[in-house]
């Protein structure tokens, strides 16, 4: 159930004020298609995850228990930096003709590819040895995180403050990436 809720928690504060909702309101506003939207929102966040949690299932029984700690402050790291990061909007993929639902699901499938929330799925899968679980949360995370700004547009972005939010969530990651990392190498 920890990989579950950490997975979901994690890859929901990864994704808010990134490059895919960006890219998902764009998508949204130009199809008003949102059912097929969502669809394709779905598609890629399962098929993302399930990447993530098969590379994991695969990677985890390699390594030792603290390596496996140190690839999860790793990944938790990798996350809390993105979060500080300057979030560059996505190409809208205007040129793409092969509808709401593909491009969506395309687009999507391949802005994440090896993005944060994908690696600390892989990460949450390697340390505790449920990728099943971390997938189903880490996939749950994403749609969360990303329906919304479907149903809502702009709205949603103009009320949260992703700074903020990008900010704190990035200083608690590096935080708790720092501390489990010194517990995995044996220096706290």
């Amino acid at each position: 159930m920890d990989a579950l809720l950490l997975a979901l928690l994690g890859c929901l504060l990864g994704e808010i004020g990134d490059k895919s909702q960006w890219l998902v309101l764009a998508l949204a506003a130009r199809y008003h298609r949102d059912g097929a939207v969502i669809a394709g929102i779905i598609t890629a966040a399962v098929a993302n995850a399930a990447i993530s949690a098969m590379a994991g299932a695969w990677i985890g029984p390699m390594l030792g228990a603290d390596a496996r700690l140190l690839f999860l402050a790793l990944a938790i790291l990798f996350l809390g930096v993105g979060l500080l990061w300057r979030v560059a909007r996505p190409d809208p993929l205007d040129g793409w003709r092969i509808g709401a639902f593909l491009t969506t699901a395309l687009g999507l499938f391949i802005l994440g590819f090896g993005d944060g929330p994908q690696f600390l799925i892989l990460g949450i899968a390697t340390r505790t040895g449920d990728p099943a679980l971390a997938g189903i949360g880490g996939a749950i995370g994403t749609i969360v995180a990303l329906v919304p700004v479907v149903l809502a547009r702009d709205r949603l972005l103009a009320v949260l403050p992703l700074r903020a939010i990008r900010w704190t969530g990035g200083g608690v990651l590096i935080v708790t990436g720092a501390i489990l990392s010194l517990s995995a190498t044996g220096l706290l």
